[in-house]
């Protein structure tokens, strides 16, 4: 027991540089992004349930946060999430609050109940505020390799039995 609890934070590996202009080592990583992670499971909490967004934040956050709670070593926590290093998930973390925040504001998913959204079947002529996105054509040798793998004739099996090509 006294060897788990004190041999271990003093065995364990001290990062020394992250290798990476700019971005300094975080000597408490695991606890900064535990933190971070709760912060966000806690902000996500005011963006709709049904939006796409919230789903996939809640999902990786969760997954992340469970990882960091398991797991004491910063290796460790690099290595089963294989996202980078600790430093960039809390760079990370910090830039989802941030948008978080942003995407409140912007409220992307509040569309007004008078709205009314402008309708194109297929056949039906573009309006001229409306930009045609067409794709270009195709390379001549696209249509070359498709006639080419089409033509080849190769024996059809009617019936269980494997047929030999002579």
């Amino acid at each position: 027991m006294f060897l788990r609890l004190v041999a271990r934070p003093l065995l364990a590996k001290v990062k020394e540089t992250t290798g990476i202009v700019g971005l300094d080592v975080v000597p408490n990583a695991r606890e900064v992004l535990i933190g971070l992670y709760n912060k966000t499971l806690k902000e996500i909490q005011a963006v709709p349930e049904d939006e796409g967004y919230r789903k996939a934040v809640e999902s990786f956050t969760r997954h992340r946060l469970k990882v960091c709670q398991e797991e004491e070593d910063w290796e460790t926590i690099e290595k089963r999430l294989g996202c980078g290093q600790v430093e960039e998930l809390i760079e990370e973390a910090r830039d989802e609050l941030t948008l978080i925040g942003k995407m409140i504001e912007w409220d992307p998913w509040g569309v007004p109940e008078d709205y009314e959204c402008e309708v194109i079947e297929n056949d039906a002529p573009v309006p001229k505020h409306v930009p045609l996105h067409r794709p270009g054509p195709l390379p001549e040798e696209f249509y070359k390799t498709l006639e080419a793998v089409s033509k080849k004739d190769e024996p059809k099996i009617t019936s269980g039995d494997p047929q030999i090509k002579e």
